[in-house]
């Protein structure tokens, strides 16, 4: 009798070089969520099956890291500048197999290198930094995940100026709370509640009325500690 693990072996192919590699995948059947994290991280009842840590793949002959966000053409151009910036850098290694969290965490660096070069949108890097800060969230290490907070938040303001949400699975309502929770996870207050101001603000055009309550929660959270910090 065979006995199916939550493990798999997907075949894929390197966008940049196009050599065909084997990567880990978790079977869906086993993952269970119990809930999340109000900036959105996912929280699986058990560390090692989690498919955050599975989502990128890593091509073992060029180094070349990426996820399904990514868009497949690369232009000539770019392609030169992935092999001279990683390519020639490269030393062959396979991370095709079961993850560490620090594995995990250094794929995630490796895609949001070749995401910048490659010239992906900014909300795909900008998810890029936030599941990093996920992962060492997970590790406990509180500086890691702070830095990474930041550099995602400053895509995600990026993406929310100029390219927007077109194209992509996010809602503008979506973007414009995460904005407001990285701004809350760092202490930048004011900020925060300018962006949760305009998640409230579109309650009436919004498909979303989750989020909204998650805006809401966040703005009482907000005006409470406000409160007790005055009252000391």
């Amino acid at each position: 009798m065979t006995v199916v693990t939550p493990f798999y072996d997907k075949k894929t192919q390197c966008l940049s070089c196009k050599h065909s590699f084997s990567t880990t995948k978790i079977r869906s059947r086993f993952v269970k969520l119990s809930g999340y994290d109000s900036d959105f991280c996912p929280l699986y009842q058990a560390a090692e099956i989690n498919p955050l840590l599975y989502n990128v793949s890593v091509c073992p002959r060029c180094g070349f890291s990426y996820t399904d966000d990514f868009t497949a053409y690369i232009p000539p151009v770019l392609k030169s500048e992935l092999k001279e910036k990683i390519s020639l850098h490269w030393q062959p290694q396979d991370y095709g197999k079961l993850r560490s969290y620090e594995d995990a965490i250094n794929t995630y660096k490796l895609a949001a290198y070749c995401a910048l070069i490659k010239k992906e949108k900014k909300l795909t890097i900008a998810g890029l930094y936030l599941r990093t800060a996920w992962l060492y969230r997970k590790t406990d290490d509180q500086e890691q995940e702070r830095r990474f907070i930041n550099l995602a938040t400053h895509e995600y303001i990026d993406a929310y100026m100029t390219d927007g949400t077109s194209g992509s699975l996010m809602s503008e309502t979506k973007l414009l709370y995460i904005i407001a929770e990285l701004l809350r996870r760092q202490n930048k207050i004011e900020e925060s509640v300018i962006y949760l101001s305009k998640v409230i603000g579109k309650q009436h055009l919004s498909t979303e009325p989750k989020i909204i309550d998650m805006a809401r929660e966040r703005w009482y959270e907000i005006r409470e500690e406000y409160k007790e910090s005055k009252s000391m």
